[in-house]
C-alpha cells in the first residue's frame, strides 16, 4: 500500500487531480480509499492562489523508488516544471507520505514524507480516511498528529470529487 498527497493551484485544478488518479491506477495500482478535496491556502509560501488538496491510498506491487520514478513521469506528463530548490505554484503535486510502514531515508526519497506533521493540508484529508494509521517513526497516529499540528492555515472541504 502506497499513500499519496495530490495537490493543484494552477489551471483547471481538479481536473489535474483527477487526471492524476486516473495515471496513477494505469500505473501503480488500484485505488483503495480517495479522500474529499479540500481547498487549502498555500502553505509556506506567499502570493501562490489556493490548492486543491486530496490524499490517496492505492495497492501497488512497484518498488518504492518504481513509484517514485512513476510519480514523477505523471507530473511531467500533466505538464508540471520542477524549479530545483524553488516553490513554484503547479498544476499537480503528487508526494508520497507512506509505504506500507517502512521508513526509507535516501537521496531523493524519504518516506514517510517529512513533513506530514506540520501540513494541514495533508493531515485533514489523511485523517478523513485513515486517522488511526500509525505513522511509521512518529509514534503517533494521524488523528493524534493533526490534533497537536499547529499550522493555522485555513482547510475547506469541497463538494469536489476525485472520481470523473
Amino acid at each position: 500500500m502506497v499513500c499519496f498527497s495530490l495537490g493543484s493551484n494552477l489551471g483547471d485544478r481538479i481536473s489535474f487531480l483527477q487526471q492524476a488518479i486516473v495515471l496513477l491506477t494505469e500505473r501503480v495500482g488500484l485505488p483503495v480509499s480517495l479522500s474529499s478535496v479540500y481547498e487549502t491556502e498555500p502553505w509556506g509560501v506567499e502570493g501562490h492562489q489556493n490548492y486543491l488538496n486530496a490524499v490517496a491510498w492505492f495497492n501497488t506491487i512497484l518498488s518504492p523508488k518504481e513509484v517514485l520514478v512513476t510519480i514523477l513521469n505523471i507530473e511531467k506528463q500533466l505538464g508540471r516544471i520542477r524549479v530545483e530548490n524553488k516553490v513554484e505554484p503547479r498544476n499537480i503535486d503528487i508526494d508520497i507520505l507512506f509505504y506500507d510502514d517502512i521508513i526509507i531515508n535516501k537521496e531523493g526519497l524519504v518516506i514517510p514524507h517529512p513533513f506530514i506533521q506540520y501540513r494541514k493540508f495533508v493531515l485533514v484529508p489523511l485523517t478523513e480516511i485513515s486517522g488511526g494509521f500509525m505513522v511509521p517513526g512518529k509514534n503517533a497516529t494521524v488523528s493524534e498528529l493533526l490534533n497537536d499540528c499547529n499550522d493555522s492555515s485555513t482547510i475547506i472541504k469541497t463538494e469536489l470529487s476525485l472520481q470523473k
